[in-house]
C-alpha cells in the first residue's frame, strides 16, 4: 500500500512528511536535497492487536504498514507532464497537500489550487487516453484489428468523454475498475485524500463554493505538527492543550489515507504472532487466505471466524467456542473487518 504526496510548490508537501516520519519513530530521512523521490515506510498501529497479544499470549504483533512517497520535481520526466506524475503514477492513491497559511504577503486559496493540480491530472489522463485511441486506430488502418483493441477502445473512449467534461476517472468506479484499463494508472482514478494544511490557530477545513468529487478533505496544522514530533511525552501534552490539538492531525492523515484505498483489516492470531492483514472491502475468504500465502488459497478448505468483538468479550477461544460464537466458513464467504481467522488448508 503506496500513497504519493502532490501538491503545488510551497504547499508544504516536505513538511507533512517530515511529521509523518517522525511522528511514528521511524528513521528520518535526509530530503534536503530530495532531487530523487523518497519513501518511507509507516506503521499503522492498531489497539486491536495488542488485545489478541494478550489473549493468545503471543510473542510478538505484527502490525500494517503503509508506504508513503514524496516526489522530486527535479527528477526526469515523460515530455508534456511534470515529473511528479509519473513518479506517482503507480502509488495506490493520492494525498493532495493545500496551502492554507500565508506566504510571502500571498493569501492562500486553497480551492483555488486544488482545482489546478486535479484539472492537471484531468489533462494529464486525457493525454494517456488520446494517444492510445490514435494507436489503436492507426493499427486498425494496417488491417490489425483484435477483439481485445475494440473493447480497449470502447473503454477508452468513455474514458475520454468524462475527462473532456472536467471530470475525474475517479467518479467512474465501474468503468476504471475494468481489469482492461488497469495498466494506463490513470492519475484521476486513483482515490484522492485531501489535506488542508492549515495556519497554527486554523482548525478547520475552510468552506468551498464547489466541493471536490469524491474525495475526503481533512484539516492539518503542519508546521504545529513538525514541531509536535520534536518534543517529548511531557512537553507534548502542554503543547497540544496550548493549540487545542485533542487528535494529531497526522494520526488522522495515516488512518484516513488507509481507508480511502478502500480496505479492510482482518486478524490471524496464536503463539507466535499476532498479526493484522489487509485486503479489499468485499474480499472473499479464499482470497484474504491468498494475503498469507498462495498455498493456502491453493489448498483451502474452510475459514474458522470469529468477530474480534466476540472474542474479546469471551477472553479467549475456548469461552468463544462454548458459546457458539466461532463459524466455519468457505471459500465464499465475505471477509468482514475485525474477523480473527484461522484458515484450514492442504496441499
Amino acid at each position: 500500500m503506496r500513497a504519493g504526496i502532490i501538491g503545488l510548490p510551497q504547499a508544504g508537501k516536505k513538511t507533512i512528511f517530515k511529521a509523518i516520519t517522525r511522528l511514528r519513530g521511524e528513521t528520518e530521512l535526509d530530503i534536503s536535497s530530495h532531487i530523487s523521490p523518497v519513501v518511507v515506510s509507516i506503521t499503522i498501529y492498531d489497539p486491536r492487536i495488542e488485545v489478541l497479544k494478550e489473549i493468545f499470549d503471543s510473542k510478538k504483533r505484527v502490525f500494517l504498514k503503509m508506504e508513503y512517497l514524496l516526489p522530486s520535481e527535479f527528477s526526469s520526466s515523460a515530455k508534456g507532464e511534470r515529473p511528479i506524475w509519473s513518479q506517482v503514477r503507480t502509488c495506490d492513491e493520492l494525498i493532495l497537500v493545500l496551502r492554507n497559511f500565508e506566504l510571502a504577503g500571498q493569501k492562500p486559496d486553497p480551492e483555488s489550487d486544488f482545482w489546478k493540480v486535479e484539472e492537471e491530472m484531468i489533462l494529464n489522463d486525457l493525454m494517456v487516453v488520446e494517444k492510445r485511441i490514435e494507436k489503436i486506430s492507426s493499427d486498425r488502418r494496417k488491417g490489425k484489428v483484435e477483439r481485445d483493441l475494440e473493447k480497449e477502445r470502447e473503454l477508452l473512449e468513455q474514458c475520454k468523454e468524462v475527462l473532456e467534461d472536467g471530470r475525474p476517472l475517479r467518479e467512474k468506479k465501474e468503468l476504471i475498475s475494468d481489469p482492461m484499463l488497469k495498466g494506463f494508472t490513470f492519475l484521476s482514478a486513483k482515490p484522492l485524500l485531501i489535506v488542508v494544511n492549515n495556519e497554527e490557530d486554523i482548525v478547520s477545513v475552510p468552506k468551498w463554493k464547489r466541493s471536490p468529487i469524491d474525495a475526503k478533505t481533512i484539516p492539518v496544522r503542519g508546521k504545529l505538527e513538525m514541531e509536535l514530533s520534536e518534543m517529548d511525552a511531557k512537553e507534548a501534552e502542554e503543547f497540544k492543550s496550548l493549540y487545542d490539538l485533542k487528535e494529531s492531525g497526522i494520526d488522522l492523515l495515516i488512518k484516513e489515507s488507509f481507508d480511502s484505498l478502500n480496505k479492510i483489516t482482518f486478524f490471524t492470531a496464536g503463539d507466535k504472532e499476532a498479526r493484522a492483514w489487509a485486503v479489499k472491502r468485499g474480499s472473499k475468504a479464499v482470497d484474504a487466505a491468498g494475503e498469507i500465502h498462495t498455498d493456502i488459497k491453493k489448498g483451502f478448505i474452510s475459514a474458522e471466524v470469529i468477530s474480534f468483538e466476540d472474542l474479546k468479550q469471551c477472553g479467549g477461544i475456548s469461552e468463544a467456542r462454548k458459546k457458539g460464537l466461532l463459524r466455519i466458513e468457505g471459500r465464499d464467504y465475505i471477509v468482514q473487518d475485525g474477523d480473527v481467522i484461522t484458515f484450514r488448508f492442504n496441499v
